[in-house]
């Protein structure tokens, strides 16, 4: 008998094959539980009409994540970092704080896009890859600079205030 797969089932097939399987193992297993349908000439047209719009749908989709890959070229994040001695971060520069970076900016993408190998640990200009798609990925320009440092930070005594019981000469 000839089916449809309307879902992947496995040592069988993927969706959407048309399969020659035996009558018994369609009408006892395939067809009750709704894993595939009989092949006749009205459920091909309409598992080909199924398959064009939902190419149509991937093909708008793709295109419109090309769109937003362009965005992110063009885009630069400057993520300002506190230094110690010889110019070494304090704590690194993370997939999330790049895409907190980019949120700031009006883009907004899922951290776990951003194909960061391992957390910045310097100061510098780097390049990293966002996968948007298996055929989509964007280059970000990621730029980690000093954070200006704050009179508290440069080793200068901070005023305290007084307790209440005290008085101020």
């Amino acid at each position: 008998m000839k089916v449809i797969l309307q879902e992947h089932v496995d040592g069988v097939g993927r969706l959407g094959d048309l399969l020659d399987v035996s009558d018994g193992f369609a009408r006892n297993y395939l067809l009750p539980r709704g894993k595939a349908v009989e092949a006749n000439s009205r459920n091909l047209k309409a598992f080909e009409h199924t398959k064009r719009l939902i190419a149509e749908k991937v093909r708008k989709e793709k295109e419109e994540l090309e769109n937003l890959a362009k965005k992110i070229s063009a885009v630069s994040v400057i993520i300002a970092a506190q230094v110690g001695k010889d110019d070494k971060l304090f704590g690194s520069v993370t997939a999330k704080d790049i895409a907190e970076q980019l949120a700031e900016q009006g883009i907004v993408i899922d951290r776990r896009k951003i194909q960061l190998a391992q957390p910045i640990k310097e100061i510098g200009l780097f390049t990293v890859p966002v996968k948007l798609h298996p055929e989509v990925t964007a280059s970000l320009s990621v730029t980690v600079a000093k954070k200006p440092e704050s009179d508290s930070a440069r080793g200068e005594p901070v005023g305290r205030a007084p307790f209440p019981d005290e008085s101020v000469t």
